[in-house]
């Protein structure tokens, strides 16, 4: 894992009340040789399935055609060109905003219909000029583009207009939320944790304007996507004892050195490394739910058991759960949330146990929950991660 500095990305969206899809699509795609993230939050018009089709589409061909080498301000030109206008509300069909950055904090944005996004830096708002780049075809669409520099602990903000018009129309808000109240929002939370992840604010965010609204239910889509700029949070789990035994000294060192949070997954594990560490393993009396309880050992942060742990924890990073649940897995995937570059080591001596063909299917062995983890991991939470079979 290198030093530079990290972009910790992510984006939480609630449905409008009554519909059975999201009206908003938004995609990221991280370039781990690059060391860039695209990213793109899409609104398209009206809700349901037919604005589900609208900002899906929008958001796949914007990432298309980055991927395939196109600038930014190319892409987003094409597809401003290209789609339509309804013909009843004379908008267009989807509205977009797009982030290209890279860990040296470069970053350029594009949006179009979208509400402005929202630059914090040290608790204060940065106002940055936009060059705007009106439409050939439709001459009252017109993109806004930004070059920035990013500087460590900066954040952008992105949303969609659920969030700045939640609540419009009530006595309170009667014109919305709005972008000063939630920049003011924002800051109060930035405040009050400043070094709150990318999905603790974005989730903060899309609660805030679900409350604002009458019954607290959504009257429209609801996403919000956050960037944070930072220097990277690290975390080690090590899980199953390593192949060859004259190696568990060497291996155990590694990880008490490992230069951020640490984790153990499985009871033998943590016992080898606590003979080699010359320490002791306690364990909880009670668990806190159907799983094994945790257990303690000094210079770890995190103790579990080992494969019904790490299958329950794959199991709740599909399902998204806010908050997780109050359990081993719950616990060991919020470390893995509040991680930015993962390295999991993962001892490969066989357990006969796991290979008893009257066990449960769920329980798969060690290397293939591992690479579920790994995959949820990287290509859902964007999280950079690093596998090494030992």
């Amino acid at each position: 894992m290198t030093d530079s500095f990290f972009i910790d990305i992510d984006c939480i969206q609630e449905k409008k009340n009554g519909q059975n899809t999201f009206g908003d699509c938004f995609m990221s795609k991280r370039y781990p040789d690059e060391g860039r993230v695209i990213a793109v939050l899409s609104d398209g018009l009206g809700s349901g399935i037919k604005a589900n089709i609208l900002a899906n589409m929008t958001s796949t061909m914007i990432l298309k055609f980055i991927a395939e080498g196109t600038d930014v301000l190319k892409a987003t030109e094409v597809i401003m060109n290209s789609l339509p206008v309804c013909q009843v509300r004379k908008i267009s069909y989807a509205t977009f905003s797009v982030a290209d950055c890279n860990e040296n904090g470069q970053v350029k944005i594009v949006e179009e219909g979208n509400p402005d996004f929202i630059h914090i830096r040290n608790g204060q708002v940065i106002e940055n000029t936009a060059k705007i780049v009106t439409s050939k075809k439709f001459t009252n669409r017109h993109m806004h583009l930004y070059k920035i520099q990013l500087e460590p602990e900066d954040r952008l903000i992105f949303c969609s207009d659920g969030v700045t018009q939640a609540g419009m129309g009530s006595p309170e808000y009667k014109l919305g939320w709005r972008r000063e109240g939630l920049i003011e929002f924002l800051l109060k939370e930035i405040e009050h944790n400043k070094t709150v992840s990318s999905t603790h604010l974005a989730h903060a965010v899309v609660r805030e304007a679900e409350l604002k609204e009458p019954g607290h239910t959504a009257k429209d889509d609801i996403s919000c996507s956050v960037l944070y700029f930072r220097k990277p949070r690290k975390m080690m789990l090590f899980t199953g004892p390593p192949y060859y035994a004259e190696r568990d000294a060497e291996y155990a060192k590694i990880f008490d050195d490992f230069p951020g949070k640490k984790a153990i997954a499985g009871g033998t594990t943590a016992n080898l490394l606590a003979r080699e560490l010359g320490r002791t393993v306690t364990t909880e009396k009670f668990s806190g739910g159907s799983l094994p309880a945790c257990s303690h050992m000094e210079g770890v942060d995190l103790i579990t058991e080992g494969i019904l742990t790490l299958t329950k924890t794959v199991e709740y990073l599909l399902e998204g759960y806010s908050p997780m649940p109050d359990d081993a897995a719950g616990k060991l995937a919020n470390m893995f949330l509040d991680s930015d570059c993962i390295d999991i080591m993962v001892g490969t001596k066989l357990n006969q146990a796991h290979y008893d063909p009257d066990l449960p299917v769920e329980l798969a062995i060690r290397k293939n929950v591992v690479k579920q983890l790994e995959k949820i991991l990287s290509e859902r939470y964007i999280k950079k991660v690093h596998v090494q079979f030992i």
